[in-house]
């Protein structure tokens, strides 16, 4: 059993994944809502930390604001593809990457066939869920393959729970955190990254090798502490938002 993660302290920076870690995995990505306790939690714990808290996802900025309104956080979108900076500037905003139009109309015919599977098309990248016809994971892991090689080696497949997503290489979530900490308020502090899935491991390794911490939620992801499940993380969220600044005058 890994240990719980140390308690907090005023100097970390945090990174956040939202699906699976701040909100319950939902059967569809459009049926997730963020409650309102959610968001009050997040907006404390960013004030305690001086603004050095991001959310890092899979999802596009525009729908993490959505879900989180009336928050406007730092936040890196489509594992790194896209990122908002503390100040607001975006980076690799949002414009439909037509380069993906072969690959969008071979899918939208692969997820008819497949009663069950879903299309999230993310503009810049698109994902097939599997969630709710798990017995197609292999044709669609197939598939999916078959349809990005016409792309050529400036994509690839990013597998996640249930999905397989078809993005940009040179993205990840670690390029995005690598970014984050050359920028006030989250430079100088040391990083702190919570996430659930595979897609979190290399920001897991960026923030270890810069002395910091990776906190895994739930049992598919190898940090160096471990929350149990999304209550756990809002339990421990509650810690840093309970934080007093008076030592640190």
């Amino acid at each position: 059993m890994k240990p719980t993660p140390p308690p907090p302290a005023l100097d970390w920076c945090l990174f956040l994944d939202v699906d699976g870690t701040l909100l319950e995995l939902t059967d569809t990505p459009s049926h997730t809502i963020a409650d309102p306790e959610i968001k009050l939690l997040l907006a404390e714990v960013s004030e305690r930390l001086g603004g050095a808290l991001a959310l890092v996802s899979g999802r596009k900025i525009e729908t993490l604001d959505a879900l989180f309104a009336p928050l406007q956080l730092p936040a890196a979108g489509l594992h790194g593809v896209e990122r908002r900076k503390a100040g607001g500037a975006v980076q690799g905003a949002s414009y439909v990457d037509s380069q993906l139009d072969g690959a969008r109309a071979a899918i939208k015919i692969l997820v008819a066939a497949h009663p069950g599977t879903l299309l999230e098309d993310k503009d810049r990248t698109i994902a097939v869920h599997f969630r709710l016809a798990p017995q197609f994971e292999e044709t669609i892991r197939r598939s999916m393959i078959d349809i990005a090689k016409p792309l050529g080696s400036n994509y690839h497949i990013q597998s996640g729970k249930m999905l397989f997503e078809i993005k940009p290489r040179g993205f990840n979530k670690a390029t995005a955190l690598q970014a984050f900490m050359k920028e006030p308020p989250f430079s100088g502090r040391r990083p702190v990254f919570v996430g659930d899935d595979l897609t979190d491991q290399d920001g897991f390794a960026m923030v270890e090798a810069h002395g910091g911490m990776s906190v895994g939620v739930g049992d598919r992801v190898q940090g160096q502490y471990y929350l149990e499940n999304v209550v756990a993380v809002r339990d421990w969220l509650q810690g840093i938002a309970a934080l007093h600044d008076s030592h640190h005058a």
